[in-house]
């Protein structure tokens, strides 16, 4: 009984540590699996940590805080004054305007408020000035916002075809070892010369160094996105190289050039801040012309004082108290002003408006030019790496083909070893070429979406 309850016993602390044993593995597939990063990762990263865009939000928030004063500037001007003073040798005796030279002092007090009524409109121009200049730097921003995220993008696909090349480059070393190997053999058959080991074993070396040269190639490639993305202490990443099928992809794309720039225009953020800026340099031309145009403000203050001098029947200082009440004063007031002549300068101002309304109406249409520009040569890319990647990889295919072939004929000593090699490095090309060109349409399918106003990338456009 003791015996068996022994084994029942055992049996379960095996079933425990297997159950323990599978939740670490479990546990640590998901560590390893969160390390990876999927291209919306590193976008997020990267904006949230580009040093470049930390100075795009602060003058965003200046230009913002610019805005709210704008408006603030609308509120009256109140002030408050006060003085003491000390008057020495001879002066004026402030009750009776006559010259004295008694030592004395006095203090003052004064509250007064202004109020602009009429200006030609010039806070109201100046405010809506200040809220286009805010929207455009906003815009800015945001379209740092996206070229930071297009260098990241294309550091991330770096990656994957250097990772793929990588991959190749191992296969290619696989097959020349298996070839060396029976070299090899057939050499202790007698089946072979031993020259035929040398030329086995050069090309294995020269697969190996093309190992090499690709894992250095992915190296630098991966120090790139870490650089892009500003990611500190550390040298290596993992991404997720989970890649969506071309083929299923590019069957349904018909683009035309003139349709993604025409839904470019209406939400392109250099497009849009340069449309601001021109809004913005047509309200400083009215800003300007204000300055032409009569002015009106009100005015009104309270003011009272304490004199030392001043002294009732019985030459004694009336006290403080009462001398605030009794010399306060009161006022209120408009003041009008028309200009007639200044030297010209206000009308040169409103020329120099002009002028840079121009300017930054050329600057649109300047940019409205380059994206058009951009977006033509992106199609007319789209559709010749379309034909590449057919052409591609129908000759993949065909060099597959070739290379097996090649490798069955060499295998039984039809063919030299350098005769293999050339067929193999043929495949070999044919697959690198197909996955450049496939990972190159993938980006520029991703660009053509964006251009079209789809979710590319995962950004807030409001922060």
């Amino acid at each position: 009984m003791t015996f068996v309850m022994h084994l029942a016993q055992c049996y379960h602390m095996n079933r425990v540590k297997n159950m323990l044993l599978f939740i670490m593995l479990f546990l640590s597939q998901n560590f390893f699996a969160q390390n990876k990063w999927t291209l919306d990762d590193c976008v997020a990263y990267a904006l949230t940590h580009n040093l470049t865009l930390d100075n795009l939000r602060y003058a965003t928030e200046s230009n913002k805080e610019i805005y709210k004063q704008s408006y603030r500037d609308l509120l009256p001007s109140i002030s408050a004054n006060s003085s003491y003073n000390i008057q020495y040798g001879r002066s004026v005796d402030p009750n009776n305007n006559t010259i004295i030279s008694t030592d004395f002092f006095s203090n003052n007090y004064s509250l007064s408020a202004s109020l602009d009524i009429f200006r030609g409109f010039q806070k109201m121009n100046s405010i809506k000035a200040a809220n286009f200049l805010y929207k455009a730097t906003k815009e800015e921003e945001l379209q740092e916002k996206y070229l930071l995220a297009f260098r990241v993008m294309s550091a991330f696909y770096d990656i994957l075809f250097f990772q793929e090349l990588v991959t190749i480059a191992k296969e290619q070393e696989k097959i020349s070892l298996k070839n060396y190997r029976l070299v090899i053999k057939q050499i202790e058959l007698g089946l072979k010369a031993g020259v035929d080991k040398y030329e086995a074993e050069s090309l294995l070396i020269t697969d190996r160094l093309k190992i090499t040269q690709s894992e250095n190639s992915l190296k630098a490639a991966k120090l790139q996105l870490i650089q892009e993305m500003n990611l500190e202490n550390t040298s290596v990443i993992e991404i997720d190289t989970i890649l969506e099928d071309i083929e299923k992809q590019e069957g349904k794309y018909n683009v035309e050039a003139d349709s993604v720039y025409q839904k470019s225009l209406s939400f392109i953020p250099i497009i849009r801040a340069q449309e601001f800026r021109v809004k913005a340099a047509k309200k400083d031309i009215a800003v300007a012309r204000s300055s032409l145009m009569p002015s009106l403000s009100l005015s009104g203050g309270y003011g009272t004082g304490y004199f030392e001098t001043n002294t009732n029947d019985l030459n004694e200082v009336i006290p403080f108290k009462t001398q605030i009440r009794d010399n306060a004063s009161q006022f209120i007031g408009f003041s009008l002003r028309i200009p007639i002549s200044d030297g010209w300068s206000v009308r040169s101002r409103v020329k120099q408006q002009k002028i840079a309304l121009d300017r930054a109406s050329n600057n649109l249409e300047i940019q409205k030019q380059e994206l058009n520009k951009l977006i033509r040569e992106l199609v007319q890319n789209y559709r010749a790496t379309q034909n590449e990647y057919s052409q591609t990889k129908q000759n993949e295919k065909a060099r597959f083909l070739a290379f097996s072939i090649s490798q069955k004929r060499y295998d039984k000593g039809l063919i030299s070893a350098i005769e293999l090699f050339q067929s193999k490095n043929l495949y070999a090309t044919a697959q690198n070429e197909n996955l450049q060109v496939k990972l190159k349409l993938k980006v520029q399918r991703k660009t053509i979406d964006f251009y079209e106003g789809l979710p590319v990338f995962t950004i807030n456009k409001n922060n």
